[in-house]
């Protein structure tokens, strides 16, 4: 064989996993993909925000009265990503130890495989899926399926997607804004920290709106941005109206926050609030949302 044939083969999961004969017979693979009933609910945004959200709360979930998995199973969690359908991220590799015997929950408990530690959430794999099962097993009519599962490229770290996409396309849910704040992530921090700007926080359950600006007085957009995740409420009396009436996970479960217009740092803080009470009258706020005055 070649150099240039080697350079050009591909790499299988398979050879990256190495299951012996006996260990690929145990072998499940669990594909994580949004539901078509709930495409809010995508499981690579549930790994970004903790990797233990996929390899337990999605791999080990049982959702069907029928055994998916039985002590003495191995099992691979394939995480698909959203810009294409047959690419996957390696997420976690189980050995099943327990049936706890619940449904539409957690229902095993399982081991994980330290030696593929390294590999989780750094493995985008290619793989085309043919139908609709969420759990295939290793070996199908003889044949090795992670033989059919291509290494498409290994991550310097942990997978990340969430990069700053310019202040016109700037529109986050709750959990997405909450990650860059836990995570400081970088391009977001310097392209917040400086900028001033208006912005609307959607209440996606009702419709609802709340107009805010960022100022130098508020610390700029980061800062006030920072108040939410910390807070829910940023100080706004008509968001802390309702979450004493709707509780604290009403704001995580629905609120997304929309930058409308962003300003530098030298724009005077007086022009600012005047852009902010024009769009509180455009869109209502005061009449149908949460603003106050």
């Amino acid at each position: 064989m070649t150099a240039e044939t080697m350079n050009h083969k591909s790499i299988k999961l398979s050879d990256i996993l190495k299951f012996s004969d006996e260990e690929l017979r145990e072998v499940k693979i669990r594909l994580c993909s949004p539901p078509t009933v709930n495409k809010a609910n995508d499981p690579i945004e549930a790994f970004k925000e903790n990797p233990d959200n996929v390899a337990i709360g999605w791999v080990l979930w049982r959702f069907t009265k029928y055994e998916m998995y039985h002590p003495g199973n191995i099992t691979i969690g394939l995480c698909r990503l959203a810009d294409d359908p047959d690419r996957w991220l390696l997420t976690t590799v189980k050995t099943i130890t327990k049936d706890l015997g619940v449904l539409n929950g957690v229902g095993y408990e399982g081991e994980e495989w330290s030696k593929y530690v390294q590999y989780y959430g750094r493995v985008i794999v290619h793989y085309h899926r043919k139908n609709q099962y969420l759990i295939l097993n290793g070996v199908r009519n003889g044949i090795n399926r992670l033989d059919g599962i291509t290494v498409e490229q290994i991550l310097p770290d942990i997978f990340e997607d969430d990069h700053f996409p310019g202040y016109d396309h700037i529109s986050l849910t709750y959990s997405k804004l909450k990650r860059i704040v836990d995570c400081h992530l970088d391009d977001w921090f310097n392209a917040l920290a400086n900028q001033k700007g208006v912005y609307v926080i959607t209440d996606l359950n009702t419709g609802k709106l709340y107009v805010g600006s960022a100022t130098s007085e508020k610390g700029m957009l980061l800062k006030r941005w920072t108040d939410y995740v910390d807070t829910l409420h940023g100080g706004d009396v008509g968001l802390k109206k309702l979450i004493k009436e709707k509780g604290k996970d009403y704001i995580p479960q629905y609120f997304q926050y929309t930058l409308l217009e962003n300003f530098n740092q030298r724009e005077p803080d007086e022009n600012i609030y005047k852009r902010e009470n024009w769009w509180k009258d455009v869109l209502a706020s005061r009449d149908f949302g949460y603003n106050g005055n």
